[in-house]
């Protein structure tokens, strides 16, 4: 599943990140790596116990949760909060696959990592490279999206950044947990959604839509995990 959504944030919420995160302190982003995974990133990152990660990351998972393309399709249950990096200077993450698992802060449980999120928050006319490229079944995707929009996809999946050669990318990402674990099941529940939309919008007192409404949920019941 591969999700891209459109301007989760408002021009004046971008101009809000942009200005915080120009006067906070960035450091090593390998401080967050694990094993090899440390030996790929070259980025840097804010602390995410630092006052503007905490601030920016409230606004973000305000937008976010209330984005219906983002709730639809991905079906959270649980958002980590939202952190930051930055990719300049050559600065890269090599292939790799995202934790299964994720602290939450106390006292939650850890939290299931099934979909990732990078919202983009620069502009790509301002640096060069650092495009996100994933890869699944169909083969290699690269995104390079406008500041404010947003790709999901799974976080099992192999993926990887690459060299920002001129300019600064700053991002913000997080992971979610899903009440669908299965991502194939997930993309079928998407499916039936925007045939929903499609189907209410050409013929909206046909009663089929209420029959495709119920099979929608009963397959929501049959597989959801809470």
């Amino acid at each position: 599943m591969l999700l891209r959504v459109s301007a989760v944030l408002t021009a004046a919420q971008i101009a809000e990140c942009r200005r915080s995160l120009e006067r906070a302190e960035w450091v090593d982003g390998r401080g967050t790596a694990m094993g090899e995974v440390a030996r790929v990133k070259h980025n840097k990152e804010i602390p995410g116990n630092h006052p503007v990660a905490r601030e920016l990351g409230k606004l973000i998972l305000a937008a976010v949760t209330s984005n219906v393309t983002f709730v639809t399709r991905a079906l959270p249950i649980k958002i980590c909060p939202p952190l930051f990096n930055r990719y300049e200077g050559g600065g890269t993450y090599g292939a790799h696959t995202d934790s299964g698992l994720f602290q939450m802060p106390p006292p939650s449980l850890p939290m299931r990592g099934d979909l990732a999120a990078t919202l983009f928050l620069t502009p790509p006319e301002e640096y060069d490279g650092g495009e996100l490229i994933i890869e699944d079944t169909y083969g290699e995707h690269s995104v390079k999206l406008a500041a404010g929009d947003m790709i999901v996809y799974p976080a099992s999946s192999l993926h990887r950044v690459g060299p920002v050669t001129r300019g600064a990318r700053v991002s913000s990402f997080f992971w979610c947990q899903s009440a669908i674990r299965d991502d194939a099941k997930r993309m079928v529940l998407a499916d039936i959604d925007v045939v929903l939309e499609q189907f209410a919008r050409a013929a909206p007192d046909n009663p089929g839509i209420m029959r495709l409404h119920g099979v929608y949920n009963n397959l929501l019941r049959l597989w959801a995990e809470t």
